[in-house]
């Protein structure tokens, strides 16, 4: 089974860290806190450290900067596949094996109008193209053209109720935690705000340099962002759900490699 390895803390994130002075908390994340920093004075800290980055960080970048968009013939060769490449999740599995034809796309929560789309459904959306650069904490970086719907297009539809904040990502792929004890299975999940949900560049792509995203990228359909790191763009999308906050939701901290001490605000 192929599963995402938890990445050490990128050059990106540590300069982040160092930025804010809060290399004290970064240590403790590294050194097996993390998994279980989900109460006492440990939550409290790293909670507090990340509000901090997050803030420092929408107000260096401005809430309409878009990413650089590159030409056809800046599209990288081979475009590394981030995490899991193949989820080991029978539903999948079985969806996959019929083309994704029964796949759907659960949206609830905080919308008056709940509801799933097909891929068929969502792939008849008007689309948008744009080639971008892929960024992971570990260090690489890649260019691909991206294919899908606009998120906010997609949300506007459905009635979003006042008191949303996030969209949460639920997905098929499992992955295991960096520091939990007997390594935690779970399947990833993560979230944005609505201002970067209804950022133009962040689409619900379902195609990849003018092809169907195959599965090591994603498919049938995964989040992406032009202005964050690619441990903030799920993959294999499953179920997406709009809620006033996370603090309930498994570790609390909006995040699969959040809750294992990373920056909930992953801006380039």
């Amino acid at each position: 089974m192929m599963k995402k390895k938890p990445c050490e803390l990128g050059r990106a994130g540590q300069g982040r860290r160092r930025l804010l002075g809060a290399a004290a908390v970064a240590t403790v994340a590294q050194a097996g806190f993390m998994r279980d920093a989900r109460a006492g004075w440990v939550s409290r800290v790293l909670e507090f450290e990340a509000r901090v980055d997050e803030a420092v960080q929408r107000a260096v970048v401005p809430a309409g900067a878009r990413a650089r968009h590159y030409t056809p013939a800046d599209i990288s060769a081979h475009f590394k596949s981030n995490g899991t490449h193949d989820p080991d999740d029978a539903q999948y599995q079985r969806l996959a094996g019929n083309g994704f034809a029964d796949w759907r796309l659960a949206v609830d929560g905080l919308v008056d109008h709940p509801t799933s789309f097909s891929l068929a459904e969502i792939r008849a959306m008007p689309p948008v193209t744009q080639i971008t650069r892929h960024d992971c904490v570990e260090g690489w970086s890649c260019i691909g053209q991206w294919t899908g719907v606009p998120l906010g297009r997609l949300l506007a539809g459905l009635g979003v109720q006042k008191q949303a904040r996030y969209v949460m990502f639920f997905c098929y792929d499992k992955v295991s935690s960096a520091g939990g004890v007997g390594g935690i299975v779970e399947n990833y999940y993560e979230s944005i705000d609505l201002a970067e949900a209804f950022h133009p560049e962040t689409i619900l792509a379902y195609a990849m340099n003018g092809e169907t995203l195959p599965i090591p990228h994603g498919a049938p359909l995964r989040l992406r962002l032009g202005r964050q790191l690619g441990y903030k763009m799920p993959k294999y999308l499953k179920r997406m759900t709009l809620v006033k906050d996370f603090r309930g939701i498994e570790g609390g901290r909006g995040g699969f490699y959040e809750d294992c001490g990373y920056a909930w605000y992953a801006g380039i």
